[in-house]
């Protein structure tokens, strides 16, 4: 029987190693689950054999982070030593893979790193913005404070995504259903009637035109036509998200987004919106402002805001005040080129673009209403000329029908 030698943790989560004898990895495993420990690794003869964890997803969403970040700024705040917050906090972690991560950035610190360089070693997890607002708290001797900074502001971007997703999701969701009630309609419906119609009147009786249109368009999407439809919708949603990874096709889609006439203007609020929330606690958490920009600029979300904010630090970098180069770019509103004016000739950069924020997330939140409110109406009436035009073009060959009835003898 072959021997291994394997590393894991107890149920203390401590890190345990040592040899045993088993046939196998999968009976190893069994034998030490027994004595409740979870093996990370085993070694037969030299070869490494890594025991896959299935059914774990290697990621950690906002809502998480904003969450670990809330609780973490509150242990720092009652005192708590950091070894111990980031020991806490990841035995509470529900997320495997945020579990295993705060327990590597726990185990750096307790060797000696910064949590700054703990919390860089994983970037999937933990942005430039995360980490440089960390490093500045560290500096400073703020870290509760930045922390708190860090959870209000994760909070107030997630709130601001979801806001956008629960208004595409209502007519999304109709526009979907209205599809497929419209291309079961003409896929099964309209050739029973197209068989009735031709047993009532006759193979040479001239239907209405109406009547012909929507037949054909049966005729189109129930053969080879609909197929073709499907793999041309399939074939272009894949070329256009091709086409966005190259960086011609992202400028011209970012820059048609923003030209578009209703989703355009709600687009651009949430750009500012996110800009002004963003680089406002990043300049109140001490970040210099060319680095602030630098990392306001990878979190615009679109290339066109993105390259404005880099003219802008390019701008500040050269020695030009902030106002000039912001206006220069023509993609922010006035109205915010003039706050942030006041803002820096008052010195309250930061408190003033917390207050553009808060006008533009308000903004948003009013544009999305309103949107809702403008396209439930519209929807319904989509609905209801589409599908009251194929009923009223197969009744009208009805109508044909009882004139002739009524036209024959007596």
């Amino acid at each position: 029987m072959p021997t291994f030698a394997y590393k894991g943790r107890n149920r203390l989560n401590e890190l345990v190693a040592g040899e045993r004898e088993a046939a196998n990895a999968d009976e190893l495993r069994n034998l030490l689950r027994r004595e409740q420990i979870v093996m990370t690794q085993a070694t037969e003869k030299g070869k490494v054999i890594s025991i896959p964890k299935l059914g774990t997803r290697k990621k950690v969403n906002a809502k998480e982070l904003a969450v670990f970040t809330r609780q973490f700024s509150v242990m720092i705040d009652a005192g708590l030593p950091l070894v111990q917050c980031l020991d806490i906090l990841a035995e509470q972690q529900a997320n495997p893979f945020f579990k295993e991560v705060l327990r590597q950035v726990r185990q750096n610190v307790e060797e000696g790193s910064t949590l700054y360089a703990a919390l860089d070693k994983h970037p999937k997890v933990f942005d430039s913005l995360y980490t440089h607002m960390v490093e500045a708290g560290e500096t400073g001797g703020v870290l509760d404070l930045i922390l708190q900074r860090l959870a209000t502001l994760i909070e107030k971007v997630v709130k601001l995504k979801r806001s956008i997703v629960s208004a595409s999701i209502y007519p999304a969701a109709v526009i979907l259903v209205a599809i497929a009630a419209i291309a079961v309609i003409l896929i099964v419906v309209i050739p029973q009637f197209e068989q009735i119609f031709i047993g009532l009147l006759g193979p040479g009786e001239m239907l209405p035109l109406p009547t012909r249109i929507v037949m054909a368009l049966s005729g189109f999407l129930a053969g080879w036509g609909g197929l073709a439809t499907l793999a041309f919708l399939i074939g272009a949603t894949i070329g256009t998200r091709a086409y966005y990874k190259t960086e011609k096709g992202r400028w011209q889609i970012d820059s048609l987004l923003l030209k578009t006439p209703i989703f355009g203007p709600l687009l651009r609020k949430v750009a500012v919106a996110r800009f002004s929330r963003i680089l406002s606690t990043l300049l109140s958490s001490g970040v210099p402002i060319l680095q602030s920009l630098d990392i306001t600029s990878k979190t615009a979300g679109n290339v066109v805001i993105e390259d404005a904010i880099l003219k802008v630090r390019a701008g500040v970098e050269r020695g030009e005040n902030f106002v000039d180069p912001l206006k220069a770019t023509k993609v922010f509103p006035h109205m915010v080129g003039q706050m942030i004016g006041v803002g820096e000739q008052t010195g309250a950069l930061d408190a003033m673009l917390g207050k553009i924020a808060d006008f533009y997330e308000e903004e948003v939140d009013s544009a999305i209403a309103d949107l809702l409110a403008m396209i439930e109406p519209v929807l319904i009436a989509f609905l209801g000329v589409t599908i009251g035009g194929i009923v009223i073009s197969m009744y009208l060959p009805l109508f044909t029908l009882i004139g002739k009835l009524a036209g024959g003898p007596k």
